[in-house]
């Protein structure tokens, strides 16, 4: 059996919270769980204390029996020092700019450079 930690949903509509559980991996989002080790509140500033809370002994256990955390879990878990912080790319490669973009962002830079000269 494969765990993962991950979040599931609850709150009310366009009111989002999430429960951090440790579930079966072949069980879905918002379905059976093992254990509830955490929280996750989207609707609060992200400096605000509540934000995420986090129950960290239980889940060093769970991570010492093979449970893997989703992305977004691994980010909380990295951010209180639980885990070894994950790498984040923020801009998707799929959104960068094609080759032709670059072209014209480089030869506006150009201009601008030479007009300033």
């Amino acid at each position: 059996m494969s765990l993962k930690i991950r979040l599931a949903r609850a709150g009310a509509k366009k009111r989002p919270y999430y429960h951090i559980v440790v579930a079966d991996s072949r069980s879905p989002r918002d379905g059976r769980f093992i254990e509830r080790v955490g929280a996750y509140n989207p609707m609060l500033p992200s400096d605000h204390a509540d934000r995420v809370k986090l129950t960290e002994e239980r889940i060093k256990h769970w991570l010492s029996q093979g449970a893997l955390p989703t992305d977004r879990v691994a980010r909380f878990l990295g951010q209180a020092g639980v885990i070894a912080k994950p790498t984040w790319n923020e801009q998707p490669k799929q959104s960068a700019p094609k080759k032709k973009a670059q072209e014209r962002a480089k030869a506006a830079a150009d201009a601008a450079a030479a007009a300033a000269a």
